[in-house]
């Protein structure tokens, strides 16, 4: 029997998913079907800032294809509605489509900072930077000595900024927080940053709070700070951050906190749904990092194929038929823990009060595929000329007792320094030149036992070893 896998969202982590069950990767009987909102095939978001700079085209950035008929990944299709009863999804184009399982991997959405002159819509000029549409728009809009204003000097705000100035744009990056990148950098770092961008010519305003649009014909023409000041402005990119996609999820009666709470099997409040990616909260954590997207995409299809394995179809054992109230379901459900994980939410702690599905007993055999977390490295390169790195994992400030090793040249605009506690990295910084990088993440992903060498060793070419 063929369980049919629906999975929504067309995003890194969905199409991962997709390529794993697919016929030409396995014989499970699966049957994918992948509910793209954007028109495009599948494509790596986090190279969009290139196509913005003009070194790589759309399709350099798409990824591999699934595999499966036409019908596989349906582009263009938006999901407006889980019916969890019937285990339908039901689509903005009319169409209803039936799953076993179903997958929601529906990404996230820029944040839209509460900016005088935004009622309802953003003025003309005014981007957001999040998908494929958005670079393209920008990339029309903007041309040599166009005045752009970057809004948010995050990573996604640096990065943007890079790319515009590359394309001849006078470029000014607003940022409320003291130091650019500082969610990820300490202060020493953000400088260096800061003045490689300066030395591209774009000009940086931190501890900057943008309060509002100027605008004139519905056409953007300034950001007004909080001071009064205002800058003036052709073009406009909102980089603000993220916040996950959950209102399908919520209105479905799943279970909601920042993200769609999962537990260690991905699965959501509902053990027939499972949520992955940037939608998903595991252990408190939201990450909206590709690594562990990826990396949930692939304990998730291990996971079914264990099920489908065991069951025959795919399906999670003794669980009730579509539509089914068992007393299980009527009553409140203890919640448990596995490794931080929310395994059974109470019934009274489910959104909207809609009792949570009870959670399925693992199938007996070899040990199931589990997601305890991932120890996630960012990294950003701002490549093109003058081409500069930067990495930073765990705690960007060190605590009291903590060993700190920090190297810098600021000739050269390299910067290296690392955290470590009770003989373990706990968090790192590196910028310019990333020899090491290799090596110390490796160690920090691994949650490794230092090598009793000098900590010096640790920021040289050859990583300590």
């Amino acid at each position: 029997m063929v369980s049919r896998i629906v999975v929504i969202g067309a995003g890194m982590a969905g199409a991962r998913l997709a390529r794993q069950l697919a016929p030409s990767a396995t014989t499970r009987p699966f049957a994918v079907t992948v509910l793209g909102e954007e028109p495009h095939a599948p494509y790596n978001r986090v190279l969009l800032a290139e196509v913005l700079a003009g070194r790589y085209g759309p399709d350099v950035i798409a990824l591999p294809p699934v595999p499966g008929g036409p019908g596989t990944v349906r582009r263009g299709v938006r999901a407006e509605r889980i019916d969890r009863g019937t285990r339908t999804v039901h689509c903005a184009d009319g169409s209803a489509v039936p799953y076993d399982r179903l997958v929601l991997a529906t990404g996230s959405n820029p944040v839209l900072p509460p900016l005088r002159g935004i009622a309802g819509r953003l003025p003309d000029g005014v981007h957001p930077f999040r998908t494929l549409d958005d670079c393209l728009a920008l990339a029309a809009a903007v041309r040599a000595g166009t005045r752009a204003v970057v809004v948010g000097g995050g990573l996604l705000g640096v990065s943007a900024a890079r790319a515009l100035a590359e394309r001849g744009a006078d470029v000014v990056v607003t940022h409320q927080g003291p130091d650019l990148m500082d969610r990820h950098l300490d202060p020493a770092a953000g400088a260096l940053v800061r003045r490689h961008l300066e030395e591209l010519g774009v000009e940086v305003h931190t501890e900057c709070r943008a309060r509002g649009l100027r605008h004139v014909g519905g056409r953007v023409t300034g950001v007004e700070l909080a001071d009064g000041f205002v800058l003036g402005a052709e073009c406009v990119v909102l980089a603000c951050g993220v916040r996950p996609r959950t209102s399908l999820a919520a209105d479905a009666g799943l279970r909601v906190r920042q993200g769609i709470v999962v537990d260690d099997e991905l699965r959501t409040s509902d053990p027939y749904v499972h949520a992955i990616g940037d939608c998903a909260e595991h252990a408190g954590t939201v990450y909206g990092l590709a690594t562990p997207a990826l990396e949930q995409a692939d304990v998730l299809a291990s996971l079914l194929a264990t099920d489908a394995a065991a069951g025959g179809a795919g399906a999670p054992a003794v669980i009730p038929a579509a539509g089914a109230v068992t007393a299980a379901d009527a009553r409140p459900q203890p919640a448990t823990s596995t490794g931080g994980g929310i395994t059974a939410a109470p019934a009274e702690d489910s959104l909207h009060g809609t009792p949570a599905h009870p959670s399925p007993p693992s199938p007996a055999g070899p040990a199931r595929a589990r997601y305890t977390g991932t120890r996630a490295l960012t990294r950003l390169t701002l490549g093109g000329t003058g081409s500069f790195d930067v990495a930073a994992f765990g705690e960007p400030s060190p605590q009291p007792g903590d060993d700190v090793v920090q190297l810098a040249d600021a000739t050269r605009g390299a910067y290296r320094k690392v955290i470590v506690r009770n003989d373990r990295l706990v968090g790192g910084v590196l910028l310019g030149d990333l020899a090491t990088v290799g090596d110390l993440a490796r160690t920090w992903e691994g949650d490794e036992a230092l090598p009793p060498t000098p900590l010096l060793h640790l920021l040289t070419h050859d990583g300590g070893s």
